[in-house]
């Protein structure tokens, strides 16, 4: 059997790649444990710093496998294990200290949308489309979509995203701050992964730091927040990359991260 997930590294990038390409890439439960047990691995493996999730295929994913979801919707006792599964493979991606990536191409669409917007920065071919379509069909967003759209896109144009069910081009995703970079068709993949190079050259630490300091910030009032920035700092300047970084700036050299 293909595996649902490709997991690899490329210096120091680690690459989801869903792989089903046959069904548009959507999501089962093979493939949920594939990105979970992938986010295990790059975690663990103090060479990869950052991540890049991306698809085979013409399309990045189209929603949840229909007929998985039709056989577990028979009762909450095999339904609740995959929502939970889907939830837990996203906030891993939020939750982890990498900053992780995407790369869209064709369609992100329901569920596949769900995945998007768990990620930290988006790359996305300028002919994808993205958009959460359950309204047509009657169904709940049950990736994440109703708690994290609004908090992208704000309330307003998140409900009117759920309720018309459309799909927005990626210049309008763009716009929406859906997707941060939208590219030629044929450079995608390239420049999704020069950026992912990039961050992998930089302090992990340091990198994990401002990534969950700002999304720990939003959950909470802004007091909160500088508390926990405040404390985080003093913790994190005694780091041995802050002494690399701060030597290079006085010594006018590029810091070289171990």
């Amino acid at each position: 059997m293909t595996e649902a997930v490709l997991v690899s590294v490329d210096g120091g990038v680690g690459v989801l790649t869903l792989n089903r390409p046959d069904k548009f890439n959507c999501i089962s439960t093979e493939l949920l444990d594939g990105l979970i047990a992938g986010m295990d691995r790059f975690e663990a493996d103090p060479a990869v710093r950052a991540v890049l999730v991306n698809a085979s295929g013409k399309q990045f994913c189209t929603g949840a496998d229909l007929d998985e979801v039709l056989e577990r919707r028979k009762s909450a006792e095999t339904l609740t294990p995959f929502i939970g599964a889907i939830h837990e493979a996203t906030r891993r991606f939020e939750d982890s200290p990498l900053p992780v990536g995407a790369a869209v191409q064709g369609l992100a669409l329901a569920g596949g949308m769900e995945l998007v917007v768990a990620c930290d920065t988006v790359f996305a071919a300028e002919s994808a489309r993205i958009g959460c379509q359950h309204a047509r069909y009657g169904l709940p967003p049950g990736g994440g979509g109703t708690q994290r759209l609004a908090r992208i896109v704000g309330l307003r144009r998140a409900l009117d995203l759920m309720f018309t069910a459309r799909w927005l081009d990626a210049a309008e995703a763009e716009r929406w701050g859906l997707f941060n970079h939208v590219v030629p068709d044929g450079e995608l993949d390239a420049r999704a992964r020069a950026y992912c190079a990039d961050l992998a050259a930089k302090s992990r630490h340091g990198l994990a730091f401002m990534k969950s300091m700002t999304r720990r910030g939003l959950e909470g009032p802004l007091d909160v927040g500088l508390a926990l920035e405040r404390g985080a700092v003093v913790a994190a300047l005694q780091h041995s990359d802050v002494a690399e970084g701060l030597d290079a700036f006085q010594n006018r050299r590029e810091p070289v991260f171990p």
